[in-house]
């Protein structure tokens, strides 16, 4: 959608970006605190995940969390909350007509919970539920495995759920008061702000009841390490297997390297034609793989995973290998290049159909790290991404040896030391000379 963004320093302390899309018939509000697991003794994990729950409820104007619900999305608006290893994020998203009554809502809640003690305990079992629903989720507890064995931040859910029990509804109000200051938030509003609208906001956000001192907590240094066995998950109920492969270099990618490996990522996984998964589904393989980049302060990943059979397994990883080896020998053709270059700019267009995915597409870097995406330059960057810097980054990422591989099924410990081998050569690069 066509818009224009101001990013705003308030008074306060804090600061956001405001997305004005001309008529736009809905508004969305996301506001994020650096609050996330990280920031708690492990053994209170589960605070900022139970914080978030109790604080969309009760509050100083409407006592009663079942009536807030129902008084903020009355004419059909939508509120949630997200609790992550380093943030926690309150979102609404509603008609133009009711902008201001819904954001006076939001941030009523966001600045006057009351914590209850029953609400807590409802919110509690709440939580567990959640969690137990979680723990169903075989590549959610495989990931979770993995980054703990990586040497990333993380519980599993069965842990949380053991963690829960050393929470109580004073530790929530200690969380709170710790971290929700004006300067420890971010916010993105989107949707029709013309001046009048954006110069209320600006005065709401900039009188928010939150104390001015604070700070933006850092992000946690995680310095991800090799791992020299596979992660085993056993589990007798999976008829197939679940995999994950990871790979990280130990620094951040600059964004031109990011495209690069953007690309050659949509190139291997992302369509029923791409090279790894188009062709294992020729040869019947699998029915779907997926494979992403991500982030932490300190280093970058490349992740591929699937869920595939025992049996097709090692032919898969075969053609994960294949594949990869080729790019990293530069035997890329250019009309590949060219082609996927195509597709991303399409899927870029349909990315921000919506008032709400054009916001989405500034929230999660601005949170990180206060960029600014330059959305307008995005086509600009995907076609300027040439294939020397697709290779020289695909290099990167398996330069510095700290890799790992996880399963979760019941095909046995020494099946994974098997798959790992087959992966092995990929973290051993002979010296290449680029192509011209």
């Amino acid at each position: 959608m066509r818009h224009t963004i101001n990013e705003v320093q308030l008074n306060n302390g804090s600061k956001g970006i405001l997305i004005h899309i001309p008529n736009a018939s809905v508004m969305t509000f996301d506001i994020n605190f650096r609050a996330g697991e990280y920031l708690v003794d492990k053994e209170k994990w589960e605070v900022p995940h139970l914080m978030e729950h109790v604080l969309l409820g009760a509050n100083e104007l409407i006592p009663k969390a079942r009536e807030f619900q129902a008084e903020l999305e009355k004419n059909g608006a939508y509120s949630n909350a997200t609790t992550g290893v380093y943030d926690i994020t309150y979102e609404a998203e509603c008609a133009d007509f009711e902008w201001d009554r819904v954001l006076g809502l939001l941030l009523i809640a966001i600045t006057k919970p009351l914590f209850l003690e029953e609400e807590f305990k409802a919110e509690f079992g709440n939580v567990q539920e959640e969690m137990v629903a979680r723990s169903n989720n075989h590549f959610r507890r495989l990931s979770l495995e993995m980054r703990q064995s990586l040497g990333l931040i993380a519980k599993t859910d069965a842990e949380r759920l053991e963690l829960m029990l050393n929470v109580n509804v004073d530790d929530v109000r200690a969380h709170y008061k710790r971290t929700h200051s004006a300067p420890n938030m971010r916010f993105t509003i989107a949707g029709n702000l013309n001046t009048q609208r954006r110069k209320a906001i600006i005065k709401l956000l900039d009188s928010i009841d939150l104390p001015t001192e604070g700070t933006r907590f850092e992000l946690p240094r995680e310095i991800p390490k090799k791992l020299n066995q596979p992660v085993y998950v056993p589990n007798d109920t999976v008829e197939n297997l679940y995999f994950y492969i990871d790979t990280f270099i130990k620094r951040r990618l600059k964004d031109p390297e990011t495209d690069a490996l953007s690309l050659v990522n949509t190139m291997l996984t992302e369509t029923l034609y791409s090279k790894i998964l188009g062709t294992a589904r020729e040869k019947g393989l699998v029915y779907g793989m997926n494979s992403g980049l991500s982030h932490t302060r300190d280093a970058s990943n490349w992740w591929f995973g699937a869920q595939v059979s025992d049996k097709n397994a090692g032919p898969l990883l075969n053609i994960v290998v294949n594949e990869l080896h080729k790019v990293l020998a530069g035997e890329i053709p250019q009309t590949d290049i060219d082609s996927t270059k195509q597709y991303a700019l399409g899927r870029f267009q349909r990315s921000a159909q919506t008032v709400g995915g054009t916001a989405a597409g500034y929230a999660g870097r601005y949170f990180f790290d206060d960029v600014i995406e330059d959305y307008y330059r995005v086509p600009e960057r995907i076609k300027a991404v040439t294939k020397l810097q697709i290779i020289e980054v695909a290099r990167s990422m398996f330069v510095d040896n700290t890799w790992g591989i996880g399963v979760l099924g019941n095909c046995g410990e020494k099946f994974t030391y098997g798959l790992q081998a087959q992966l092995s050569p990929l973290w051993v690069q002979p010296s290449i000379s680029l192509p011209l």
